[in-house]
């Protein structure tokens, strides 16, 4: 399973930022082309976008858990990064906002997070109802915290159903898909030529 390289110090410049990410609870899903294909969920908790990668993408269907290993933290700015990331750079690759919206924990958000079982609403343009991230039992030698996204048994559940959701494949910012946001993107040099840490930015395409 790849593993994100280091923390970015934020979005690349540039990025597109049309459209209204509400503060406070805010929720951002990024489906990612890096290495391999997943979908990057976000919750805005403490000042940050706590974040999980979901490599199949979240399920409506309450029986059918999926995997999300928990990875650094994000500024907020980048749950409104959609567009390229250049190859070699901190999660190189083309990057979608797949869906968006708006959180509220059930109960306390930070003792339950710190319990490892996070039970939330979900108010976006594609998730919706409750889901829960339950934290899982580390193993030996592993590296990551991994944890499963789970879809509660309400009205927007779909039994049998699980990637319901995922057949929604454009963008809720600009209505694209993956492909046309990559056929839309113009070259754009960065101010630092590292190639990722704190101190340089990501070389970047602009949309």
């Amino acid at each position: 399973m790849a593993a994100k390289a280091s923390k970015p110090a934020g979005p690349p410049n540039g990025y597109a930022s049309n459209g209204h990410v509400p503060t406070g609870h805010a929720f951002v899903v990024q489906k990612h082309a890096a290495g391999h294909l997943h979908y990057d969920f976000s919750l805005e908790m403490g000042g940050v976008l706590k974040s999980w990668e979901v490599a199949q993408g979240p399920s409506v269907d309450p029986a059918v858990k999926r995997l999300a290993v928990e990875v650094e933290d994000h500024p907020l700015s980048y749950g409104r990064f959609e567009g390229i990331i250049g190859k070699g750079q901190y999660c190189g690759g083309l990057v979608m906002i797949w869906d968006r919206g708006t959180w509220h924990a059930v109960g306390d958000a930070q003792k339950h997070f710190k319990a490892g079982r996070l039970k939330f609403r979900l108010n976006g343009n594609k998730m919706k109802g409750q889901w829960v991230l339950l934290r899982m039992k580390p193993r030996p030698k592993e590296r990551h915290t991994c944890w499963l996204l789970i879809k509660d048994k309400d009205t927007e559940a779909a039994p049998g159903d699980p990637n319901r959701l995922l057949k929604q494949d454009r963008s809720v910012m600009t209505g694209r898909e993956m492909d046309a946001i990559a056929a839309a993107v113009k070259t754009s040099s960065p101010p630092h030529s590292q190639k990722r840490g704190p101190q340089g930015s990501p070389r970047y395409k602009r949309i």
